[in-house]
């Protein structure tokens, strides 16, 4: 006769339900809480006194509210080191079962978007980060940017995650109804389960924008159609007293103490409660298949611009219709890879070095301090705000790009290492760098490396510099976004009401407009630009060079690639011209050498007209830098005996310029000889962030000019190269 077993009551489980749990409505909050890899420091330290700690010191003095926490390892290892005494803090909640601390990815990635070790490895790390400090083991794990895939069912569940919270919009495109999502579900990938809570938007409207009656009443009204049920909210900590406004809100006003005090005095039939508990002590209403989705403004934002402008359109046409919404999507994050360039080769690098790290891995070598360290970097560069952009979201922000792009080149430099097991090695492959179906040519070395990209007019498309850690193009190509539109109706003063981040219209200056410019090709090195007589720096700014598109964009063919060098070739016709008058030919070499810790890469570039006419025009080559702070005295260009800040626009009569970065220790010599002028000019885009619109630096165009007139017949040879090295000069042993 087999044992007997028992079924307890779920609800027997559950703390502090009191004898009502049943028939009591619920309010589940999951409050998250993350600062990017690579974020100011003044910036961190803001957002703790303006928003962490005091919404903690709220909580403490309403012991009635129970919610889940997240924090991501990003901001708990700034915690750690310099405010330990929040852990104090947080600790005494958790003791007292008034805080569920919630799992997720450590360095705060975009699941989906990275390979499923690194999944598990950043799962586990922040699982492994709260049982250290605080002996609880995360039954849930926050789901970043809210971005969900089918398959991330079996993901989380090999992981040994219990929950996670996806938007109700998640909920209502598999097409549920929005009665249905007053409770949790359960979801499955090849059998593998998980239990998935509906986040509200509305709330997230509400909380904490609205007046507390409102709150109250919204509640209550739920309560009377789902007694027993629950309304969930997941969203930003951020919100209490980071976004413009809030502070002013919940704090100065009293907004939170008003909204703790009053969820406390309707405990009579509303209940708080942590995820985990609820989950434990209640069944789930069913089973849900949850399409490919994020929170619908995060749908919006991946959209290409001009789709952007008519889901614009759409909205405004059937705003009269609220049912009609959840029929109206937006796209969904991976759009982002193909919308942004930019965060694309950025996502592939990650890829990249990720695969050799995992190379490492299988062949016995991961335990290596080397391949250790170089797996940290990796997971800290998976972090996801550079890898889109939206109100939030950090791809415009250089500072945040540049951090990732520092982490990669740290990690890959290690990796490379461990794989060569030799200090000095170079190497050249030619593969599909950044899967878009053509191949490039990548040159790496001890001291750098360089991605040579023949379909894009045979530019380079990264330009590492090892010893400084730095990736020198990183710049950004201006496209013009649906929110430019808005721009008009901007007010420079801002908005002092509290309102949600998604309804704000505000801008840092005035004037912003006129600052609009959109490129024609994105921000590569090398790009060969070949325009009419006559032209000049103002032209170039405004960009109206009227280039010939066939040498600066279509697609160069690979005539030979070694190790130190490779040849592409083009032929094409100069524009302007009848068909067949003006063929021309043209051929790039590119050259890689390093000695000690400098590395020296040039372009040399040959024309051959075979037309029978002369020809006159101008030839640049075109290089892009980004050394990031444009107003910091320790970033500059050197000319003449002079120092120049990074903003500086001129026509500058040289073949040679310096280009200096004392915070990463990395200079730039830039050369072309015989060039008759070198015309410099800032990048600057137009974006919207949480602020409001801004006018952000990208780094600087740099377009060494030559002036031609080409005889039938006759090659003309023109060649930038830039020597790359410490800013600082390395001390001499001694």
């Amino acid at each position: 006769m087999g044992a007997a077993f028992s079924c307890n009551a779920p609800r027997a489980r559950f703390e502090g339900a009191g004898e009502n749990s049943v028939s009591q409505f619920h309010l589940i909050l999951l409050i998250h809480a993350h600062q990017p890899v690579g974020n100011f420091e003044d910036v961190l330290e803001c957002a703790y006194v303006r928003c962490y700690l005091p919404f903690v010191q709220a909580l403490r003095e309403h012991p009635g509210i129970r919610l889940g926490l997240h924090y991501s390892g990003v901001l708990l290892e700034w915690l750690e080191r310099r405010r330990p005494e929040f852990f104090n803090l947080l600790g005494e909640l958790v003791e007292g079962h008034q805080v569920e601390l919630v799992g997720g990815g450590f360095y705060e990635p975009i699941l989906v978007a990275i390979p499923e070790a690194d999944r598990q490895e950043q799962i586990r790390r922040l699982a492994d980060f709260l049982k250290t400090r605080w002996g609880v083991a995360p039954k849930g794990a926050w789901l970043t940017e809210r971005v969900w895939e089918p398959q991330l069912a079996s993901t989380l569940a090999r992981a040994g995650v219990e929950y996670t919270l996806a938007d109700d919009a998640h909920f209502l495109a598999s097409g549920m109804e929005p009665e249905q999502l007053y409770g949790y579900y359960v979801t499955e990938d090849l059998g593998a389960t998980l239990k998935v809570i509906p986040g509200l938007k509305a709330l997230r409207y509400l909380i904490p924008f609205r007046s507390v009656e409102e709150n109250i009443a919204f509640l209550r009204a739920a309560a009377e159609k789902h007694p027993g049920g629950f309304a969930a909210m997941g969203d930003d900590c951020e919100k209490f007293g980071l976004w413009p406004g809030t502070h002013d809100h919940c704090y100065t006003q009293g907004w939170l103490e008003k909204f703790f005090a009053a969820l406390e005095a309707q405990s009579d039939w509303l209940a708080l409660t942590t995820p985990g508990d609820y989950l434990a002590a209640h069944p789930a209403l069913g089973r849900a298949y949850l399409p490919t989705a994020s929170y619908p403004e995060m749908a919006e934002w991946a959209l290409p611009t001009p789709a952007r402008q008519r889901f614009h359109a759409m909205q405004r046409e059937f705003g009269s219709h609220p049912e009609a919404e959840r029929f109206l999507r937006g796209s969904f994050w991976r759009s982002f890879l193909s919308k942004y360039g930019e965060a694309n080769l950025l996502h592939k690098k990650m890829l990249l070095v990720s695969e050799k790290i995992q190379w490492l891995a299988r062949h016995g070598a991961a335990g290596h301090p080397e391949a250790q360290k170089a797996r940290e970097h990796l997971l800290r560069a998976q972090c996801n705000d550079a890898y889109w952009h939206g109100i939030f979201g950090g791809l415009y922000a250089p500072h945040l790009r540049s951090a990732m792009w520092r982490e990669l080149v740290r990690a890959e430099a290690l990796a490379d290492a461990a794989l060569q097991g030799q200090n000095r090695f170079a190497e050249l492959r030619c593969f599909d760098f950044d899967a878009d179906g053509q191949e490039e040519l990548y040159w790496v070395s001890e001291s750098g490396a360089a991605l040579v990209k023949p379909s894009d007019g045979g530019t380079v498309a990264l330009l590492d510099y090892r010893p400084a850690a730095a990736s020198l193009v990183s710049s950004l190509q201006r496209r013009r976004e649906a929110y430019h539109e808005r721009l008009a109706q901007a007010d420079s003063k801002g908005n002092a009401k509290a309102v949600s981040i998604h309804e704000q219209v505000r801008t840092k200056e005035t004037g912003l407009q006129r600052h609009l410019r959109y490129d024609r090709w994105p921000r590569h090195l090398f790009r060969l630009l070949l325009f009419p007589p006559g032209k000049t720096l103002s032209d170039y700014i405004a960009l109206q060079l009227e280039e010939c598109p066939a040498f600066a964009g279509d697609a160069f063919q690979v005539r030979s690639g070694q190790v130190g060098s490779v040849v592409l070739a083009k032929e094409g016709f100069f524009p302007g011209s009848e068909a067949g008058t003006n063929p021309m030919r043209a051929e790039k070499t590119f050259s890689f050498a390093r000695e000690g810790s400098e590395l020296q890469v040039s372009c040399e570039v040959a024309l051959l007209p075979a037309g029978r006419n002369p020809l006159a025009l101008q030839a640049g080559l075109e290089v892009i830098l980004n050394f990031l702070a444009p107003e910091a005295a320790d970033r500059y260009f050197e000319y003449g005996g002079e120092r120049h800040p990074l903003l500086w626009s001129a026509a500058v009569p040289a073949s040679a310029l310096r280009i200096v970065d004392e915070w990463q220790n990395v200079a730039v010599c830039l050369e072309a000889p015989e060039a008759q002028q070198f015309w410099v000019a800032p990048i600057e885009t137009v974006s919207e962030s949480e602020e409001g619109f801004e006018r952000i630096y990208q780094g600087s165009q740099i377009l060494p000019v030559w002036p031609l007139v080409l005889q039938p017949g006759e090659q003309w040879t023109g060649r930038v190269s830039l020597l790359v090295s410490s800013a600082r000069p390395e001390k001499q042993p001694g």
